[in-house]
């Protein structure tokens, strides 16, 4: 099913389009005001102390697309969860089903989150950190974030995951949280996050 799903987003936008519109709906009736006090629960017990860790708001997205938009294109090459402009942005600040979170230096934007929750009790999640703050233990606390988010809704915690991107695939060599679940086209994993406690 996610690999059927994966091609119609990739392939037949108008099919997708309609598919989130449904979902949203579907998604912000039965969880929307659940998500939201479980992510803000959520942050507050993992986020580091010296940085912000918060729900990004329509009014960061000039932030969110200065940072996406300063990246090189090989840290982009493989981050590719939605479109980069500004309108694209916007657009999914508005969306229940779509959680973007930042994390924020002295004010900065110096990395961004998200989970994306299908009504199917699925979540597919994603992180980008500014190439000066990589290093530096920030993942974790993103990670923990997601993970603890979507798993406190009783959801699925899923990602897609290039081979080759070989920055990913060593940051995830020793998260026993991962587990993969499928082979897909073009040498990605698909991968569940899942509770090892």
């Amino acid at each position: 099913m996610e690999r059927f799903l994966i091609y119609i987003k990739h392939h037949l936008g108008f099919l997708w389009n309609f598919i989130e519109f449904g979902n949203e709906i579907v998604f912000s009736h039965y969880y929307g005001a659940r998500l939201y006090a479980i992510s803000e629960n959520v942050i507050s017990e993992y986020a580091d102390p010296q940085l912000i860790y918060r729900k990004l708001h329509i009014s960061d997205a000039e932030a969110l697309y200065e940072l996406l938009n300063t990246q090189s294109p090989d840290d982009l090459e493989f981050f590719n969860p939605h479109g980069f402009e500004l309108y694209d942005i916007e657009k999914l600040a508005r969306k229940k089903s779509f959680l973007m979170m930042g994390v924020f230096d002295a004010g900065k934007l110096i990395g961004y989150f998200f989970l994306r929750f299908f009504a199917n009790k699925k979540c597919f999640v994603g992180r980008l950190i500014d190439k000066d703050y990589r290093g530096k233990g920030i993942g974790r606390g993103m990670n923990m974030i997601m993970y603890e988010t979507a798993w406190r809704m009783g959801f699925r915690c899923l990602s897609t995951i290039s081979r080759n991107n070989l920055s990913v695939m060593n940051a995830h060599a020793n998260n026993r949280s991962m587990i993969v679940i499928k082979e897909l086209a073009n040498n990605f994993l698909l991968v569940e996050f899942i509770r090892t406690k």
